[in-house]
């Protein structure tokens, strides 16, 4: 039988415009993810990251819609389920969701123990308000949270506290995926350890048996994923092991994020910080070749000449025209 809870295949979703216009911010994008894994998910602002992420739960709705691919959790492909079926059946109990803007995400008219029953109610219609409240009770405690914070409102909790609340609100149905968008971005760093303890701890206690985390920090990443994709502009440029793709990157961009943060390893001390020059391309126009060509300093005509498709070299995959033997260089 096979462990793998989650199979993308050339999964393409895009944005439709007034215009009529449909900008692919995911465009092409295959992985798997296994049970007791942790996936790593990096690359810049715009590079598709977040519309990947509400693409896995089926969040579709305009103006994000589905163009073609699967997406199959435990063997059913929910880009083939009505709304309604995922809505009740596929997220939260499937796959959950840490938005970005997660401290943003509670009702501020309600307090959390009603928050948390209006969204029990939409799956578990019979459940009564006590049952609810004492299955939230034993979760906040599971996650070191203080019950007082059921019976309290949004504004009466600190961003940190709230940050909390969102995952162990999100994590309450015992999801086999959960998916967290960028949780620890607005945080300062004592904070955002306490939620990667908490993050780490739902895998041990196996309240969630598989996670996809969303970031821009690739030195983050080699802590807590067992592997790493790269986005940019819409695809998969490398995908591999963390320390693969944190030390040893093949692809351009892979290389020039690292390079353009400061990096705490070992070994790593005295690097030189180095930015990336242009902006991500416009998605709104069909390219032809390398989309990182325009910003690579390494790009040749023949990175331009035709579309560039992935290859695979034993576990790691990159999407990339150079020779192997300069990528092992770079």
């Amino acid at each position: 039988m096979s462990d793998k809870l989650l199979n993308v295949e050339q999964l393409k979703t895009y944005y439709d415009t007034r215009f009529g216009e449909k900008i692919f911010a995911v465009d092409g994008v295959s992985f798997d993810l296994e049970e007791g894994k942790v996936l790593g998910i990096a690359g810049e602002s715009g590079c598709g990251k977040s519309t990947l992420a509400l693409s896995l739960i089926g969040l579709f709705a305009k103006p994000l819609c589905y163009d073609s691919g699967a997406i199959v959790i435990k063997g059913r492909d929910v880009t083939q389920l009505d709304k309604e079926t995922r809505r009740v059946e596929i997220l939260g109990k499937k796959i959950a969701y840490i938005p970005q803007s997660a401290m943003n995400a509670l009702n501020p008219t309600a307090k959390i123990k009603n928050f948390i029953f209006d969204i029990m109610k939409e799956h578990f219609p019979d459940m009564t308000k006590e049952e609810v409240f004492k299955l939230a009770k034993e979760r906040f405690k599971e996650l070191n949270l203080d019950e007082r914070v059921l019976h309290s409102y949004p504004n009466e909790l600190s961003g940190g506290m709230k940050q909390r609340t969102v995952i162990a609100i999100s994590t309450i149905m015992n999801p086999d995926i959960l998916v967290a968008d960028e949780p620890t971005s607005a945080l300062d760093v004592s904070t955002q350890k306490v939620v990667m303890k908490m993050l780490m701890s739902l895998m041990e206690k196996k309240i969630v048996k598989s996670m996809i985390f969303i970031t821009h920090e690739l030195p983050l990443l080699f802590h807590i994923a067992d592997n790493i994709m790269v986005m940019y502009a819409g695809e998969c440029v490398e995908y591999g092991t963390s320390e693969d793709v944190v030390f040893k990157p093949l692809h351009p961009y892979a290389v020039e994020l690292m390079t353009s943060i400061v990096v705490p390893e070992v070994g790593q001390k005295g690097h030189k910080l180095s930015s990336i020059p242009g902006a991500p391309p416009n998605l709104k126009y069909k390219m032809t070749g390398c989309r990182f060509a325009p910003r690579c300093s390494l790009a040749t005509e023949a990175c331009t000449e035709a579309d560039v498709e992935e290859t695979v070299v034993g576990h790691r995959r990159y999407r990339c025209v150079m020779d192997r033997k300069v990528k092992s260089d770079v």
